[in-house]
């Protein structure tokens, strides 16, 4: 006799349900607490504190498709696009993600330059490589950002675009770089992992180009362990960046919907913030303020009590009263001068660091071997060798840009903290006038710069 199917009326072959297991329980939790650090002896007692207080739901750490709606990712984004007064923000994994999926979005790509800075994080330029496109390098000036000068006379008809980055917070002459790509019909990336909340003639930087990106790594301004943002004021870049940012295409009303608009679909990355992070990064955010006017006041402090004599002067500022202020920079009339006053400045309590360009470092070009010599990751040697890459091959060279390496092995910057107080700033612009005074004076008489 023929079975009785349960849609035609029959038995159901299941009747036991088990038991919903949440996903995430107290164990999780205590694992994210310890990180913060508890006292020795309490950690059982706050435990059951937590386990007493716990509704038993499981919270839901993927930022789409979430069950009440409220992705804490999507609440980050909210308040960055408050912050920085832009329409679009994004939430990625990484500041080098972002500039990745920048470039794309932007139409970087086979047969395109793009100028990126001597002087940045090897990222910036790795990210022009990722997105197959041409890195080419041009100099700094003396306020150790990008050298407008120099990008002009890097332009050929094959550059897509521009790369700033506002580096140690020092904003770039952002008048100088608009100008120039409105001329010549280039995109602006601006780099900001180092800047974020800084300005530049009133305006957030990271808002003035056409695509902002920013970092959230630890050792940022602000941070979420790792993470990126990325800010727009163009619809059409944040729709083509979401899309590289999640190929999966998460982000969209139907993911599975056919391409609304010719170029908005395309195969990309995995690049989606974690709603960890972004718990974190929600918090940070509206410190972001605080911290940079309080950056911005210690740092004015300072400078309006150094008395620098003839050999060393803080470096060229483009917005006297813009940038991210976590650094005094001076420049001083040689290598020399520059390393001993970071000596004598460390024993009078005073943190600073110098660029000996003689020490790798992958903040300074000539350290880029994986560029300077073209190296990829398959022995085909795209983009370099792309037959639609159309434009004199780049010739790097270690040496190719001297201005930097100049203002680089003669800087010396300061660290400042928001929570200085008054009588630590006066203290340091104290300890730099002494500093200053004594081995200026020592160099003029040709004496030994430090004796110990």
């Amino acid at each position: 006799m023929e079975k009785k199917l349960a849609i035609e009326g029959g038995s159901k072959a299941k009747t036991v349900e088990s038991k919903n297991v949440s996903k995430y329980g107290i164990e999780e939790l205590m694992e994210l607490i310890k990180l913060w650090g508890i006292k020795p002896g309490l950690e059982a007692s706050l435990q059951k504190q937590v386990e007493e207080a716990w509704t038993g739901e499981s919270p839901h750490l993927f930022r789409y498709y979430h069950p009440d709606g409220d992705s804490m990712t999507r609440r980050f984004e909210i308040e960055c696009s408050k912050f920085f007064d832009v329409p679009y923000t994004l939430a990625v994994n990484s500041c080098t993600s972002a500039l990745i999926a920048a470039l794309v979005a932007a139409g970087a790509g086979p047969g395109t330059e793009v100028i990126v800075p001597s002087h940045t994080f090897f990222a910036s330029a790795s990210a022009i490589v990722v997105a197959k496109a041409i890195p080419v390098i041009a100099e700094i000036d003396d306020s150790h950002t990008i050298d407008p000068v120099d990008v002009e006379k890097k332009i050929t008809k094959y550059t897509k675009g521009i790369i700033v980055v506002h580096m140690k917070g020092l904003p770039c002459d952002m008048d100088a770089i608009m100008e120039i790509a409105k001329k010549h019909n280039l995109f602006v990336i601006e780099d900001v992992a180092q800047a974020a909340g800084g300005t530049y003639k009133g305006r957030r930087l990271g808002t003035i180009g056409d695509i902002g990106c920013f970092s959230l790594d630890h050792y940022k301004v602000i941070a979420s362990g790792e993470g990126g943002i990325m800010t727009f004021k163009d619809e059409w870049l944040y729709t083509r960046a979401q899309s590289y940012h999640d190929t999966a295409a998460c982000w969209r009303p139907n993911r599975y919907e056919r391409e609304r608009k010719e170029g908005e679909l395309f195969a990309g990355e995995n690049y989606r913030m974690s709603e960890l992070q972004s718990a974190v990064a929600y918090a940070q955010i509206k410190k972001l303020g605080n911290i940079v006017e309080n950056l911005k006041n210690n740092y004015k402090k300072i400078v309006s009590n150094l008395k620098l004599p003839e050999g060393v002067r803080t470096i060229k500022d483009n917005d006297s009263d813009g940038g991210c202020r976590y650094v005094l920079g001076l420049l001083w009339q040689d290598h020399q001068l520059a390393e001993a006053a970071k000596k004598a400045l460390e024993a009078e309590g005073i943190w600073g660091s110098t660029h000996d360009t003689s020490v790798r470092d992958w903040h300074v070009y000539k350290y880029w071997e994986h560029i300077l010599e073209k190296k990829t990751a398959t022995k085909e040697g795209c983009p370099y060798t792309c037959p639609y890459y159309k434009g004199k091959i780049q010739d790097y060279s270690s040496d190719m840009c001297p201005k930097t390496l100049d203002y680089l092995s003669r800087s010396l910057f300061i660290g400042i903290s928001p929570a200085f107080t008054e009588q630590e700033c006066n203290q340091i612009a104290e300890g730099i006038n002494k500093v200053a005074e004594v081995l200026v004076e020592r160099k003029k008489k040709n004496l030994p710069l430090l004796n110990f």
